[in-house]
């Protein structure tokens, strides 16, 4: 049988839920891919943040290399020592004193909301259930959080939604006031949207909301599965904003790659969760853990850390000077290095067209809408890659700029 794919295949086998680019990545280091016929790209995408350490990061290899000789999977009926290992790390680190493994963001953010849900219950009666969020926010695709999420365009033909569900305006906290009750349970925010913007919240707006969750005994859960794990310079970015919340949701960096993300909460409410209430078949999988206690240790690194921060200068300076030149963005945004770049006017809506053409020239962006690019490179990305990203970068806003 000849299975040998190719891109025509995708539109033939696959459900039509993606429009992906017409290469097929077959091969990557660092911060490099090459697809099928040898070509090289380089990759300010990350996989949606996700490749924190890069590609085929030879520490993250041999961590699993050696987990994968020893054992791949147990059921939630027995423990293992590499989980135990990163939820050890995770609570040492953080504010937390229970740690819960699952796969993805999605399910990270599952767990939270009912988590939230069953608190309220147990403490203050079936009433307090109300759930806020914002506006341009993105959780998740399961049924729950992708109505959580404020982008219509997400949840629309899958009604009827769930109820108990508010969006406020990002960065507005009399929007906040004017929703927030005794009958809210819970108020989950991405400090730094990703999907909605690369929109940044204040300093000043997070602490009012804080302020008005302990008011109203409802918990403040931070989504940081895209901004999280050094991600801004920080390890986490509740640290960035000096903000303790009651819950964190970590995944795409926490795994680099591998499929593993965690909510994070303290004793009183984590125990709310009793014995069969909750789970996650893969949650907590030996494989997964074992890369992601390497993934933590190097992140962790204060070196790291601080490089990431220093990156971010490099790409702000290498993006300010090709606008002086094709005056096309109108605005940076962004901490570390998950960045937005905002298309002026005369761009408006032409985001997709330049992820396209960057591939031609090759190089691999993001949107975060079609008015704004993403960047969310490894942290550990060299400076020569983002020297000839940017010059890949250069050639492709040029090409725009003849185009329009």
């Amino acid at each position: 049988m000849n299975i040998s794919p190719n891109f025509k295949d995708f539109y033939k086998y696959m459900v039509p839920i993606y429009s992906p680019q017409n290469k097929i990545p077959v091969k990557g280091y660092g911060s490099k891919i090459w697809v099928q016929d040898g070509r090289d790209y380089i990759d300010f995408a990350g996989g949606i943040a996700v490749n924190a350490l890069g590609h085929c990061n030879p520490a993250l290899i041999t961590a699993l290399k050696e987990q994968a000789e020893k054992i791949w999977h147990l059921s939630n009926l027995y423990t293992n020592e590499p989980a135990l290992c990163l939820a050890k790390k995770l609570v040492k680190t953080t504010f937390a004193e229970k740690v819960f493994f699952c796969s993805s963001g999605a399910e990270a953010n599952e767990a939270a909301l009912k988590l939230a849900r069953r608190y309220a219950y147990k403490f203050f009666g079936s009433q307090k259930n109300i759930i806020i969020s914002f506006k341009k926010s993105f959780h998740g695709r399961t049924f729950f959080t992708v109505n959580v999420g404020g982008k219509n365009k997400y949840s629309k033909g899958f009604g009827p939604s769930p109820i108990g569900i508010i969006h406020a305006e990002f960065n507005n906290i009399n929007s906040v006031r004017q929703l927030i009750n005794n009958y809210t349970c819970a108020v989950i925010i991405e400090p730094i949207q990703g999907e909605g913007g690369i929109n940044v919240a204040k300093h000043s707006f997070l602490e009012n909301l804080c302020y008005l969750c302990k008011k109203y005994n409802a918990l403040l859960i931070f989504d940081e599965v895209q901004c999280g794990m050094g991600r801004i310079g920080k390890l986490f970015s509740y640290m960035h904003y000096n903000i303790k919340p009651d819950i964190v949701t970590l995944a795409k960096s926490i795994g680099c790659g591998f499929p593993l993300a965690a909510m994070l909460t303290t004793n009183k409410i984590g125990k709310v969760f009793s014995l069969g209430v909750h789970g996650s078949t893969y949650g907590g999988n030996p494989l997964a853990c074992a890369v992601g206690n390497i993934a933590f240790d190097v992140i962790s690194n204060k070196e790291v850390l601080n490089g990431v921060k220093t990156k971010h200068d490099l790409f702000k300076n290498h993006i300010k000077r090709i606008n002086l030149e094709f005056d096309i963005f109108q605005e940076i945004r962004g901490i570390g290095l998950l960045l937005g770049i905002k298309l002026n006017k005369n761009y408006i809506n032409r985001g997709r067209d330049i992820l396209k053409l960057a591939f031609e020239n090759g190089l691999m962006l993001l949107n975060a809408g079609n008015n704004v690019l993403r960047l969310a490179p490894s942290l550990i990305i060299s400076n020569e890659d983002i020297e000839e990203g940017m010059k890949r970068f250069y050639k492709t806003i040029k090409v725009l700029k003849k185009k329009n």
